[in-house]
């Protein structure tokens, strides 16, 4: 039993020492183990090998001056309460995420570790989306994590932030993967939102080494571990040319579902999910659209309800405010839009505003109104 143990924190300290040394782990990945299943081996292997068996001179040479001091500190960090580092053979590594073609071999995790394997959701979108878009991705949020879902996102701002502040929102649970190493929170001033994370029992995992930032490279491999974690992405809103959509293709290729909300065709932002949906992603109207097809798993929701409930507030107006309401767009609307639209006086149209706002049907922003939700 001691010899097992004495084994596997040897076989921890080379693979951070690869991750701390060199790039060999991102670059090769599995075929490390392949080529040497004791992992020991590779740090003792001759230069002259190593290069004949494909690995790039420079790496080899780094390979051979380990930062042992890095490794040290390390395995101190993960001595604090709630910090982990797990390897891909750990029985605590996500099942889900072993599954992918490209699983990160090392897992820097704060928080708790058994969520990892709770059922999940990706939510992701635009770094830059309409104020439409920051409610939607609350909402789902929100909603999907009362249902039992764990809210995986990849804690950038705009959609991500707010499909994290959703989850917690509630007592929800989430899990923020990250393209920077846990000691170097990107953007900064998402630091109260970690914070928040880690104080609702969510998680803050990253694959890169404790003091990483954010190299250009880093985001798009992070983008395998949101989809990897989930049984299915959700796009809120990205152009055509995002880290959206390469979650969303990621998501398909390791047999994922993807999940997509249409929006106007006057929204810039819209036409990376309706590419989506063109493609063969499912259109998403409410969460219970996603509760549908996950159903099944223990803890959800059952989609009638939340089915029941929004036909509910459907149906709380009045022909009048009903028609005004219609006549409201998910993009900004004026009060001169919405004259023209019903012909109605704008004192009588500016009374109803004040009254669905109130109600929480629509809200105030620069420029006129927008929806607050489905």
């Amino acid at each position: 039993m001691q010899h097992k143990k004495d084994f596997k924190m040897a076989e921890l300290r080379c693979l951070l020492a690869l991750l701390e040394t060199t790039n060999l782990s991102f670059s090769f990945g599995l075929k490390l183990f392949e080529m040497f299943p004791n992992i020991a081996d590779l740090l003792v292997a001759s230069p002259i090998d190593l290069i004949k068996l494909g690995f790039p001179a420079k790496e080899v040479s780094k390979l051979k001056n380990p930062n042992w001091h890095l490794v040290e500190r390390d395995l101190c960090w993960a001595q604090k309460t709630g910090n982990h580092i797990i390897t891909i053979k750990d029985p605590d590594y996500p099942p889900l995420l072993k599954e992918i073609s490209n699983p990160p071999l090392l897992l820097f995790v704060c928080g708790d570790l058994q969520l990892l394997k709770s059922p999940q959701i990706a939510i992701v979108g635009s770094r830059n989306p309409t104020p439409v878009g920051l409610e939607i991705a609350f909402i789902f949020a929100k909603e999907l994590a009362q249902a039992g879902l764990v809210i995986t996102s990849g804690f950038a701002a705009g959609i991500d932030a707010a499909s994290h502040k959703g989850a917690v929102a509630d007592a929800g649970k989430t899990i923020a993967v990250m393209g920077t190493g846990l000691n170097q929170i990107y953007p900064a001033y998402h630091a109260n939102l970690a914070q928040k994370i880690l104080g609702s029992g969510g998680v803050l995992l990253s694959e890169f080494p404790l003091e990483a930032k954010g190299a250009i490279w880093h985001f798009p491999l992070r983008n395998r571990i949101i989809s990897g974690l989930s049984m299915g992405a959700l796009v809120v809103e990205a152009t055509v040319r995002s880290g959206s959509l390469i979650t969303a293709r990621l998501a398909n290729e390791q047999g994922r579902e993807v999940f997509a909300i249409p929006g106007s065709i006057y929204n810039p932002q819209a036409r990376g999910c309706h590419h989506l949906i063109r493609q063969g992603a499912k259109l998403v109207e409410q969460p219970a659209d996603i509760l549908e097809e996950l159903r099944g798993f223990a803890g959800l929701l059952q989609p009638k309800i939340l089915d029941a409930k929004n036909f509910q507030e459907k149906n709380k107006l009045d022909r009048e405010h009903r028609k005004l309401l219609d006549c409201i767009g998910f993009e900004i609307t004026t009060i001169d839009v919405l004259v023209m639209r019903t012909s109605w006086p704008v004192q009588q149209i500016s009374t109803m505003l004040l009254e669905l706002e109130l109600q929480e049907f629509i809200k105030s922003v620069a420029g006129g109104y927008i929806r607050a939700g489905s």
